[in-house]
């Protein structure tokens, strides 16, 4: 990842008590961006390669979403530690799914707050063989 050298935006990520400890899922219940800046949307991102061959399993769908995710924000001007909010959508969801997902988000994210998130189980998406896609809002300082 390049680190860029603009301040980084001011977001705050907050797991309020009476809510259940949400860090083993890789989300956070609640992000407070604070700092003036823009908002960058990257839309949905799945598994596929620069030639739309998709990853043939799930585990590399979500690599590879992940790193589409990270291309799309950096276009935008934005990068990992500036996303709010992530929206996930999992085919055929289950609980091995969500920890394989989680395992790749905590990699990715490393000792970062991780942003909130809503993970929506569906029976299809866009692409025939499709079984993961992401999708992130960022704030950017100015």
């Amino acid at each position: 990842m390049i680190e860029s050298r603009r301040p980084a935006c001011s977001l705050h990520f907050v797991n309020p008590h009476g809510l259940y400890d949400p860090s083993p899922n890789a989300y956070s219940h609640v992000a407070v961006a604070t700092a003036p800046g823009r908002i960058v949307f990257a839309s949905g991102q799945g598994g596929e390669d620069q030639h739309g061959r998709l990853a043939p399993d799930f585990a590399g769908q979500v690599r590879r979403a992940l790193e589409n995710l990270e291309i799309a924000l950096h276009a935008g001007g934005a990068d990992l530690r500036d996303v709010a909010k992530l929206t996930v959508l999992i085919v055929d969801h289950s609980l091995e799914r969500l920890q394989e997902f989680g395992a790749e988000l905590r990699r990715i994210w490393g000792t970062r707050p991780p942003p909130a998130c809503t993970l929506i189980p569906v029976s299809r998406l866009a692409l025939d063989g499709m079984l993961f896609e992401i999708e992130a809002t960022a704030v950017v300082s100015r």
